[in-house]
């Protein structure tokens, strides 16, 4: 049987990565749920080095699994507990290969960390929106295998939407070339968009060309105490009409979520005055050098006020109030790790069904969740709500949560089908919801999808067992490492 030291030996010494310690911290994903093995990880210096290392797996039948900065929540970036798979890090590759800033586009290689392409932009006094919390560790090539979507996108859109074409090495070895930053190109099949979101099971990104906007000139970031959840789409609706359109974020905090890291947090403290059950954390922002936000800002809120929608508020009065106002959205996660992790439900509905499924998914966790705790927050001008619920203050944890996810899970996503969303809105698949798909997953677009990663990928080397359910026409295995 042949091995992956077939495949180690053919490769340059120079990125085979053998030392477990360090491969060790790519075995386990992000929420410590799957772990797996694999006997090396490869750091190719270019994209002809990912081309070989994907064509020698190919030629041995070896599984690539590619990783990033880790940050997956579904396990889309962990390799088999089996030990078959090889690891791919395109951590060597991260150079900034042009900045058109008369075009507003840039290039990039696909191990560039976001923040660094962030300040890459600004230093040309333009703006690169995807914003994320794993934002110093997360790389651009994982954005954009996994869709990441971020907090900007209310204005500006999802990843989806800020590339402009990709480079990938395809399952055969071959280099796809779709990099030029164009706005239309209608030369048939928009073939990067089908890596986009993939996870890495169609090839792996080796590199990007990402739109980029005018740096902001003026931001108004105000955190907000509201009223009711109903408040929601008319506030934010009231806000974009006062801003002309600028609000770039329109973050939902509910107070159990607040309250749960400032109790764990006592370096932190409430930004409002008058508490509510639900808080509302809004930025706008602009590159008019005419235009000002503030006096649309302050229009908004005394109308949102007059109407009772909004009880508080705090406007950020300098750029350290306004991250201190971030740093607690931010952090909301880690308040459910120390009141001890939660059941996650990343979901989705229409921006106008947001308060309604909040309501009904709370009334389903009071009934059947057996004084379950909620925590919901999320980027309500998406339609993109994160509902976790946590066990009980005292309560065993882990039987606790089985018994979450046998008899409140399922109901939410009953209702999430019902109310025709999605169970999964931005941390993708991975293998953590391939069941969840085969039971609420649209049948025809999953044959779809399967029958084009068995055209693609025929020898099913590509991060097997992720995105892609196995089908029975799939019936090439990947080979074991001796």
């Amino acid at each position: 049987m042949e091995s992956c030291e077939s495949v180690l030996a053919e490769l340059s010494a120079e990125i085979v990565v053998q030392d477990q310690d360090i491969i060790q911290s790519y075995t386990t994903d992000f929420r410590n749920k799957y772990h797996g093995a694999s006997p090396a990880l490869l750091r190719p210096r270019s994209t002809a080095e990912v081309a070989r290392i994907v064509e020698l797996c190919g030629n041995h039948n070896i599984g690539i699994v590619p990783v990033g900065g880790n940050t997956s929540y579904c396990g889309g970036a962990t390799p088999s507990p089996q030990g078959n798979q090889l690891l791919v890090s395109l951590q060597r590759m991260n150079s900034i290969r042009e900045v058109d800033a008369n075009d507003l586009s840039m290039t990039v290689d696909a191990g560039c960390l976001l923040s660094d392409i962030q300040e890459a932009a600004e230093a040309e006094k333009l703006f690169f929106p995807l914003s994320l919390g794993s934002q110093k560790s997360c790389q651009i090539g994982g954005n954009v295998s996994t869709n990441a979507g971020g907090v900007s996108a209310v204005r500006y859109g999802i990843t989806r939407d800020l590339v402009l074409g990709l480079e990938a090495v395809l399952p055969n070895g071959q280099i796809l070339n779709n990099l030029a930053p164009l706005r239309k190109d209608n030369r048939g099949y928009a073939l990067h968009h089908l890596l986009i979101g993939a996870e890495g099971t169609l090839g792996i990104v080796t590199a990007a060309s990402l739109r980029l906007h005018r740096a902001p000139t003026s931001q108004v970031t105000a955190f907000l105490a509201v009223r009711e959840t109903s408040d929601l789409m008319p506030l934010l609706a009231m806000a974009q009409g006062a801003t002309g359109e600028a609000v770039t974020s329109f973050e939902y905090i509910s107070h159990a979520s607040l309250q749960m890291l400032l109790n764990k947090s006592p370096g932190l403290r409430h930004p409002t005055e008058e508490q509510s059950k639900h808080y509302v954390l809004i930025e706008a922002a602009t590159s008019s050098t005419v235009h000002s936000l503030d006096p649309a800002i302050e229009a908004f809120l005394e109308a949102g006020m007059e109407q009772g929608m909004i009880l508080d508020g705090t406007i950020a009065a300098s750029e350290k109030q306004r991250m201190d106002l971030w740093n607690l959205r931010e952090h909301i996660p880690e308040g459910e790790v120390l009141n001890g992790g939660s059941i996650k439900h990343d979901v989705s509905v229409r921006v106008s069904q947001v308060a309604q499924f909040i309501e009904l998914g709370s009334a389903l966790v009071a009934q059947y969740g057996q004084g379950a705790r909620l925590s919901i927050y999320g980027h309500v001008g998406d339609g993109n709500i994160h509902f976790n619920v946590l066990a009980p203050e005292g309560a065993e944890t882990n039987a606790f949560f089985e018994m979450l996810e046998a008899e409140v899970s399922p109901r939410l996503y009953d209702l999430i089908a019902k109310m025709d969303g999605s169970f999964s809105a931005e941390y993708g698949l991975g293998q953590d919801k391939l069941m969840l798909n085969e039971i609420y997953g649209d049948p025809v677009k999953a044959n779809l999808m399967a029958t084009l990663k068995a055209a693609t990928d025929p020898k099913n080397i590509m991060n097997p067992g992720k995105v892609v359910a196995p089908r029975q026409h799939q019936t090439q295995e990947v080979r074991i490492c001796a």
